[in-house]
């Protein structure tokens, strides 16, 4: 669980330095868009936010896996186990 966890905490660091990286590279390309005009830097910004959308879920896939994870290893009850039990016991 512990090494998960760990992953998960280095995927997120990796990822946002991807992110500072790109950024930093991407500024002096953005100060040029700027300059010839807004309609470039509101595309730039566009494809930023739809870009970090799709990081987004990834990550989120990412993170509800390793949870899944750790409550089958922790072998916690899920909320289709206890409508099972629920059923059962109601026959």
């Amino acid at each position: 669980m512990e090494k998960k966890l760990e992953q998960l905490f280095y995927a997120a660091l990796g990822g946002a330095l991807a992110v500072k990286e790109k950024l930093e590279s991407n500024s002096e390309e953005l100060k040029s868009w700027q300059a010839k005009s807004e309609e470039h830097a509101r595309s730039f910004f566009d494809e930023m936010v739809k870009r970090g959308e799709q990081e987004k879920d990834q990550f989120k896939g990412m993170l509800k896996d390793i949870v899944k994870e750790v409550v089958a290893e922790m072998n916690l009850a899920t909320k289709d186990d206890l409508k099972k039990l629920k059923k059962e016991l109601s026959k």
